[in-house]
This record gives structure tokens, sequence and C-alpha cells, in this order.
């Protein structure tokens, strides 16, 4: 089993997670400081699963985010992994693997050879509840924990992976970003296989934009639809030029009465070390029946940041001020 496990995650048995993959971890900033509800996550392939993570913690904290201390952490942080391994497992089930010699989500992996894999425990449950205070009696590890690639194994132990992003976000390997099924191609004729999409809205959203792909006419072929885009709760995973960060907002009513969207903040998180406050960003949006004609006049994409344009595939033509914040992403 855990062969195929290596061979699911890495395309081979002799292939190992690098020295990135293997550090990282779910660490949180400084308690009780602005960025508590923040998780480290400087680079590597592992951010992407971080920045996901990081997402469905700030869904556990969005509206205490200037009250978390350490038992807050522990506990949101439990909460989002069971979320999402809850979730893959169908609401049925969700298994949880930790390294056989400690009752603690750790290891020493040899920096050539991966001596953990064999090594691993599986604990299956039948009860949401039971995998969330099973995490949190096991979460206090120290540093080189290879959390990630346990937590990315007990997503994979719960249900086989296909596309990683979808399944973290909505419980369903699907690998594509779209609405519903897609029987037609690009060409209008009608696909051998249909394509499956997001059939339903999710608990947090994603947003992508690429300025290199923006730049091949590329982005018609890769919008996400309007499932991600509208999750149930106003925090989104976004993908801005193939990096991962989180976008949220403090707002109750963004996502359920469209007049809260004239004008309102959004918060924004890279997953950097060098960020050392949360970024704030008022948004300035007017619905397309309501748009002036010359709003939609010249070439937004070579004028703005990156992450203004990623807010605007979800708020077409939104005006975006940074408050005094040098933009940086």
């Amino acid at each position: 089993m855990f062969q195929s496990l290596r061979r699911i995650l890495l395309g081979g048995n002799f292939r190992v997670f690098d020295y990135e993959w293997r550090k990282a971890v779910f660490h949180f900033r400084e308690p009780n400081s602005e960025l508590a509800y923040a998780l480290k996550a400087d680079g590597g392939g592992a951010r992407a699963i971080q920045m996901v993570v990081q997402a469905r913690i700030i869904k556990h904290l969005l509206f205490a985010l200037t009250e978390v201390g350490r038992r807050e952490q522990d506990r949101a942080l439990a909460a989002a992994l069971s979320d999402s391994l809850w979730l893959a497992g169908q609401e049925a089930s969700a298994t949880v693997t930790l390294v056989t010699e400690d009752c603690c989500i750790t290891s020493h992996l040899d920096n050539k050879l991966d001596t953990f894999t064999e090594r691993l425990q599986l604990f299956t449950f039948s009860e949401k509840d039971a995998v969330t205070n099973f995490i949190l009696d096991h979460i206090q590890c120290e540093e080189g924990s290879h959390g990630v690639i346990l937590f990315l194994y007990s997503l994979v132990c719960s249900r086989t992976i296909d596309a990683l992003l979808n399944l973290l976000l909505t419980g369903r390997a699907s690998p594509h970003l779209f609405n519903g099924m897609r029987h037609l191609g690009q060409d209008g004729l009608p696909l051998q296989r249909p394509l499956q999409g997001v059939l339903s809205r999710s608990d947090v959203g994603y947003l992508r934009w690429s300025r290199e792909e923006m730049e091949r006419g590329a982005l018609p072929q890769l919008q996400v639809g309007s499932m991600l885009k509208t999750p149930r709760f106003p925090v989104w995973v976004c993908s801005i030029n193939s990096s991962c960060s989180v976008l949220f907002s403090a707002t109750r009513s963004l996502l359920s009465d469209w007049r809260a969207e004239h004008l309102f903040q959004l918060y924004y998180y890279s997953g950097q070390s060098s960020q050392t406050a949360t970024a704030r960003l008022t948004v300035t949006h007017s619905h397309h029946w309501e748009a002036s004609p010359g709003d939609a006049e010249g070439d937004p994409e070579k004028r703005f940041p990156s992450l203004e344009m990623t807010i605007r595939t979800k708020w077409d033509g939104a005006v975006i001020a940074w408050n005094g914040t040098s933009p940086f992403y």
C-alpha cells in the first residue's frame, strides 16, 4: 500500500520528497499578534497545500482574528485539517496517518532516502468530531515533523487523488475548475468522454490569474467557475502567477447580498515571512447593469498588479485601493 502512495504522489517507488517538502510543517506566526491566524509558508511545492489549509483556518477564525492565542491556533488547525480529510472521505470517514514510532506527527527522515513512508500507521474514523479530536491530541510537534507530507498521505488515504486542489477544496478529485459537466470541446464537437468540473459550492473558494497565461491568450480556457468563485464563506485560495496565497473578507453578507459588493474590505496574506502585516484592500465595485460605458476602456492587464487582476476575476471592473500599503503582488 505504501509503495502505491509513493507512486501516486511522486510518480515512482524510488523517488522521494525533496528538502523543501520534508521541512514543511503547519507552523503559526506569533500567538496574540496581528498575524496570529497565519501559517508560515515561504516557498516550495508544499506552499499550495499550506495555503488551502490556511484558508480553512481563516474560515474557522474569521470573526475572531484579533483574539488568537496558542489554544485557538491549535483548535483552528485541527478543524481545518479534519475539514479537508472528512470531505475527501465523502463525509463518511477519514484517515489520519502517523509515524508508528511516535505518538505525535513527527519523524526523522534521512536526507537521501524516504525511511518513514513504510512506518506510517493509519487511523480511520467514522465521525468527524473524532477526527478533529484525534488531530488535536497529536498536533503539538517539533520542527522537522514533515507535517505537510503526513497530511498529504492522510488525504490520499481518505480518498484516492486525481486532482489535489479540487480534492482539498471540495472533496471531489476533479481536474477541472469549471461548473458542472462539459460535453463539447473547444471546436464545438462532442467529447468522447464528458469532462467533470465542480458540482457544488465549497466552504472556501478559489481564484486564479496568470500574467503569462493572459499574454498567451490562454485565460478563457482556464477560467474558474462560479462554484469556486462564490464559496459559502468569504475566503479564497488564490493562484497568482502560479504562487498560492489567501484572500478573505470579514463581511458576512458579501456572498449573499449583492449590495454588500458596492464597497467592502478584502484582506490578503501571501504566506511569506517577509509580510509582517495583513494587507487591507478597499474594493469599490459596480455590477454590470450599473457600470457606465467608460468603465471598460483601456487595457487593465498592463496597468494593475496581479493581485488586483485576480480580484477582478470575481468582481469585474472593481476599483481597488491598497490603503497606504505598496502593492507587492
